[in-house]
């Protein structure tokens, strides 16, 4: 198991957290949850040792939420996001630390951008490009580059899956069930750059219980959090750490 002081351990518990209750409550925290990890560790194994993590809070959503998942909306977006994966692997094992630090930073920034588009230009989005085979494709590339190299497709996601008009238990449904294939997909091609190791398998599971606490608290007070309020506490944060490990 990796060795980590005391801050590391409270930073790692506070990501098991945050992401359990993205992964069930409010889409995006996980916005924050990668920065904050990449403060932890080096930025490559970053990825490798919050991977696994993910896919816990994923099999918790889908086991919640999996009646609501809607299949028209994961299908058509697979083979996009399967294409755009290996450009992700590929940066992910060519890359070293300190580019990666900048390149996750400004995915992050980018992510951020993203959501303050969404907000702008939601009525256009909603209007025109839902069933757009470019948007598609376009959102499916991204969302499959940035997963690879970053396990960053969150944002892109929530972009997508608001455009369809979604319900909250079918956004997050729908959500939950595209997460986990796309995760468990990448797991063997991590393990293999070693970068999903046993040391931090180790460590993923002592963090479990975190993750678990997180996607219950998201289940049970996402209807008393005041949204608007909630979104901007994270994009500030997000872009306050992202800053941070670009400049560390």
């Amino acid at each position: 198991m990796p060795e980590l002081d005391a801050t590391q351990w409270i930073l790692a518990v506070i990501v098991g957290l945050f992401l359990g209750f993205t992964k069930t409550g409010v889409a995006g925290m996980n916005i924050l949850v990668v920065p904050l990890m990449a403060m932890i560790f080096p930025a490559r194994e970053s990825v490798g040792a919050l991977l696994p993590m993910l896919i816990v809070g994923d099999i918790v959503a889908v086991a919640y939420y999996r009646k609501h998942a809607v299949w028209r909306h994961v299908l058509p977006l697979l083979p996009w996001v399967m294409a755009g994966m290996p450009l992700g692997f590929l940066a992910l094992k060519y890359l070293d630390n300190e580019t990666m630090k900048v390149v996750l930073g400004v995915l992050v920034l980018s992510l951020i951008g993203l959501r303050v588009v969404r907000g702008r230009l939601g009525e256009w989005l909603d209007r025109t490009l839902p069933k757009a085979w470019w948007f598609i494709a376009l959102v499916g590339l991204l969302a499959g580059f940035a997963t690879g190299l970053a396990n960053a497709a969150g944002s892109i996601m929530s972009v997508y899956l608001l455009t369809q008009g979604l319900p909250k238990k079918e956004f997050v449904g729908t959500g939950a069930v595209f997460y986990m294939i796309v995760n468990l997909v990448k797991l063997p091609v991590y393990t293999w750059l070693g970068i999903v190791t046993v040391g931090s398998l180790t460590l993923n599971g002592c963090l479990v219980p975190a993750i678990l606490v997180g996607a219950v608290l998201g289940i049970l007070l996402l209807p008393k959090i005041p949204q608007a309020l909630f979104t901007w506490l994270i994009v500030i944060l997000a872009a306050a750490a992202s800053i941070r490990m670009m400049l560390s």
